[in-house]
């Protein structure tokens, strides 16, 4: 797992070989050491492109179509992903810091070995996706869908997780011990397999009560 992300676009290890790109995004295209700085690629279509040790700085791709898409080796810093589709898309040894992803579908999507810091994830659709190795370090997920999802060696240290949906995730060592807090809209139920802090399952006691049907009366 890439836990060492860098934090300047200088410190990437192929930095050197980066070459600005210029134009649209194209489908099918593969894009292979290629630096997207500061562009506005709204509305435009890059399904089943491949991205390949490439970095994103301070892009919008707002209703972008990217369905597909696979990047491998991507570091994206401070960019906005809105309205963008995600579906089936392939990530792997990849990192997204201090960004925004509203309103994108990335449903059936696989993630491997991917960091997200410093990050405002709202309204995004993981439904069915396969997390492998991936981490949401101090990121806020409102109203994240991870709904059947499959997760494994997943953490979420100092992120705050609100209207967050679990029903039918699989989770294996998925570790929220260092989540700030769970807000979760439908129930605990689907948090089984995963792990969690003492404290953490005292402040989900009502919602676990309700689940089985305990009524809880002092006095």
């Amino acid at each position: 797992m890439p836990l060492s992300v860098p934090d300047r676009l200088a410190d990437l290890p192929y930095a050197a070989l980066l070459r600005p790109h210029t134009g649209p995004l194209r489908s099918d295209e593969r894009y292979d050491t290629v630096h997207f700085d500061g562009g506005d690629y709204r509305d435009q279509s890059a399904g089943g492109a491949t991205f390949l040790e490439c970095a994103f700085t301070g892009v919008s791709l707002s209703g972008m179509k990217l369905r597909q898409a696979r990047f491998n080796e991507v570091w994206a810093q401070a960019g906005r992903w809105v309205a963008c589709e995600l579906s089936d898309s392939d990530w792997q040894d990849s990192a997204v810091t201090g960004g925004v992803l509203a309103g994108v579908a990335a449903h059936g999507s696989a993630l491997r070995r991917v960091v997200f810091r410093g990050c405002k994830l709202e309204a995004v659709n993981l439904r069915a996706a396969v997390l492998r190795d991936v981490v949401f370090e101090d990121c806020l997920l409102r109203d994240v869908d991870f709904g059947d999802a499959k997760l494994t060696d997943v953490s979420f240290p100092g992120s705050t997780l609100e209207e967050v949906r679990l029903r039918g995730a699989r989770m294996t060592r998925t570790d929220l011990r260092g989540a700030v807090r769970l807000g979760l809209t439908d129930g605990p139920e689907g948090l089984r397999g995963a792990l969690i802090s003492s404290l953490q399952l005292m402040e989900l006691a009502p919602q676990f009560a309700h689940a089985l049907g305990i009524t809880v009366k002092d006095g």
